[in-house]
C-alpha cells in the first residue's frame, strides 16, 4: 500500500532534496551504508513487529549449537544406554528427537549422529528421519501459532520482501516443494521450521520437501556416527576415507542448493523495484 503524502515538517524538510543531499548518499551522490545504531534500531523494530515469533527466531538460532556440544559430549553414554534398551530405546530416541528438535533445544546433526552411534545405519537412519519429520512438523506448528498474522502482514508492508516471498514460496505447489527441498539441504533446521510455519507455507509441500531435502545430510550423519560403533573392525583408512566422502557430498549438495536459492531470489528481486 502506498503511504499517504503529507507536507514536510521542519524535521523532514531538513533532509528533503530541495534543502540538501538525500538520505543514504554523501556529497558526491554515492550511497552511504547505514550506521550501526540505525541497523540495530531496524532489527529491534522488526523483532517487535514479529511479536512472539521474534524471540523464537533468536532462540532457534542460539540454543541448538549450545545443546549440540552437550549431546556430543554425552554420546558415549547415551548411545550404549539407548542401544541396551532395544525397543524402548528406539521409542525414546524418536520421541526425544521430535520434541527437542521441534522446540529448537538440540541440533539435528547431533541427534542424527546419536541414532547412528546407538542403532547403526540400518535402524538409525529411518528412526532419525521419523524424528526429523516429526520435529519439523512440531516446529512448523510452533511458528504458525506464535506468529499469528504478524509475519505475513510484515511481508505485505514491504514490497521487496513480498517479491522475494512470491519468487520463493508463492508460485504454486511444485515450485514451493522444490524451494523447500533446496532449503533443507543447507539451511538451519529449527529456524527454517519457524520461518516456514510463520509464513503459512503449504503444509504438504513443507513435509515432502523436508523429507526429501534432509535425506542426504541425515544419511551422512548417521553413517559417520555408525562408523564409530566399532572403529577397529575395518581398516582405518577405509573408515576415514568413507567419512570424508560423505562430508564432501553433503557440502557440495548444500553449496549447489544455496546457489540455486540465490538465483531464484535474484530473479524475484527486480519486481520489488
Amino acid at each position: 500500500m502506498t503511504p499517504t503524502p503529507h507536507a514536510d515538517t521542519p524535521a523532514t524538510a531538513a533532509i528533503s532534496p530541495a534543502s540538501g543531499p538525500s538520505a543514504g548518499a554523501d556529497n558526491s551522490g554515492a550511497p552511504v551504508s547505514p550506521a550501526p545504531a540505525e541497523v540495530q534500531e531496524s532489527v529491534g523494530r522488526v523483532l517487535r513487529q514479529l511479536g512472539p515469533a521474534g524471540p523464537l527466531a533468536v532462540a532457534a538460532t542460539v540454543l541448538p549449537p549450545i545443546g549440540g556440544f552437550a549431546l556430543l559430549a554425552l554420546l558415549g553414554v547415551a548411545g550404549p544406554w539407548l542401544a541396551g534398551h532395544q525397543e524402548v530405546g528406539k521409542l525414546l530416541y524418536v520421541a526425544g528427537f521430535i520434541l527437542l528438535s521441534g522446540l529448537a533445544l538440540l541440533p539435528t546433526y547431533a541427534q542424527a549422529a546419536l541414532g547412528g552411534y546407538a542403532f547403526g545405519l540400518a535402524w538409525g537412519y529411518p528412526l532419525a528421519m521419523i524424528g526429523f519429520v516429526g520435529g519439523a512438523s512440531l516446529g512448523y506448528l510452533v511458528g504458525w501459532a506464535a506468529s499469528g498474522t504478524r509475519v505475513t502482514q510484515l511481508i505485505d508492508r514491504h514490497p521487496k520482501l513480498a517479491a522475494v516471498y512470491q519468487a520463493l514460496l508463492g508460485s504454486g505447489f511444485w515450485k514451493t516443494l522444490g524451494i523447500i527441498t533446496l532449503w533443507r539441504l543447507h539451511s538451519p533446521f529449527a529456524l527454517t521450521n519457524f520461518a516456514l510455519g510463520a509464513t503459512r507455507t503449504n503444509l504438504l509441500a513443507y513435509v515432502v520437501g523436508t523429507l526429501v531435502g534432509l535425506t542426504p545430510r541425515t544419511l551422512a550423519a548417521v553413517y559417520i556416527a555408525a562408523q564409530f560403533q566399532d572403529f577397529t573392525a575395518r581398516p582405518k583408512w577405509l573408515t576415514i576415507s568413507s567419512i570424508a566422502v560423505a562430508v564432501i557430498v553433503v557440502f557440495v549438495l548444500g553449496h549447489i542448493a544455496q546457489k540455486a536459492i540465490e538465483r531464484v531470489t535474484q530473479t524475484g528481486a527486480p519486481a520489488a523495484r
